[in-house]
C-alpha cells in the first residue's frame, strides 16, 4: 500500500529538542511521533529536524544548516511525497544574520517556491507552511542561549505569523500558526514544552486531515 507520505522540515522543535534536559525528548513523546499515531497506517509521517536551521542563510559558526542548499538532497531522498511540511523561522530570528521579519518571510517564500518545482511530488505539489513558535522574553535571561540568539529575537519572532501567512496566500501553500496551540519551556523560552507535543500534533492531525480531504473532493469534481 502507497501511504501518504508527510515530510515535516524543521528546526530543532521538529528535531525533538527539550530545553529543560539538553537532550531530545524520547521516540514516542516527539509531536512527529504523535502526529504519526493520530493520522494512522494510510499515512507516513517523515521527521526531518535539524537543530539550528534557518529558511536560507548560511550560518557563520556551524555548517550545513541553510534549509534551502540542503532542502533537494532531503527531500529527493524521500520522493515521492504527498506533502511538505515547512516550519522554519526561529534561527533566521539570531543577531548574527541581520535580517528583519520581512527578510525571513521572502527566505520562507524562495525556498516554498523551490520545493514545488522539483520532481519529488507523487502527484500534486501541497506544502503547509507552519508559522513558529514565537519566542518568550524570558530567553533574554537564559544565560548564553539568550546571548546567542541576541537583541531583537523576540521582536522579530513576534513578526512571523502574519507574515508567513500572507508568505502562504502568496505561494498558494496551506497555512498553520502553531502558536494557540503551544508553550515554551521555561528552560530557555524558545522551544516547546513537553505537553506542547501532543496539542500541536493534534493541531497538525486536524490539518492534514482538511488538505487531504479538500483534494480528494477536488477530485471527485474533476472526475
Amino acid at each position: 500500500m502507497n501511504k501518504k507520505r508527510i515530510v515535516c522540515y524543521g528546526d530543532s522543535n521538529t528535531w525533538g529538542y527539550c530545553a529543560a534536559t539538553g537532550c531530545r525528548y524520547d521516540d514516542d513523546a516527539r509531536w512527529t511521533y504523535h502526529l504519526q499515531q493520530l493520522l494512522g497506517d494510510d499515512y507516513r509521517v517523515v521527521e526531518e529536524g535539524l537543530s539550528g536551521r534557518t529558511t536560507v542563510f548560511d550560518d557563520p559558526l556551524f555548517p550545513a544548516l541553510n534549509g534551502l542548499a540542503h532542502l533537494p538532497a532531503i527531500a529527493l531522498s524521500h520522493a515521492p511525497m504527498d506533502l511538505l511540511v515547512v516550519m522554519l523561522g526561529t534561527n533566521d530570528c539570531k543577531e548574527r544574520f541581520s535580517v528583519n521579519g520581512q527578510n525571513i518571510a521572502d527566505g520562507l517564500r524562495r525556498l516554498v517556491q523551490e520545493a514545488k518545482k522539483m520532481d519529488i511530488w507523487r502527484d500534486t505539489p501541497r506544502v503547509l507552511i507552519v508559522a513558529p513558535m514565537i519566542i518568550a522574553p524570558g530567553v533574554y535571561h537564559v544565560p548564553r542561549i539568550g546571548q546567542e540568539m541576541g537583541a531583537q529575537c523576540v521582536e522579530k519572532s513576534r513578526q512571523l505569523p502574519s507574515l508567513m501567512k500572507e508568505t502562504a496566500r502568496e505561494t498558494r501553500s496551506w497555512y498553520l500558526d502553531c502558536n494557540p496551540y503551544v508553550q515554551p519551556g521555561e528552560a530557555d523560552w524558545m522551544h516547546f514544552d513537553a505537553e506542547s507535543n501532543l496539542t500541536f500534533a493534534q493541531a497538525m492531525a486536524e490539518m492534514v486531515r482538511r488538505i487531504f480531504d479538500v483534494q480528494e473532493q477536488m477530485e471527485n469534481t474533476w472526475n
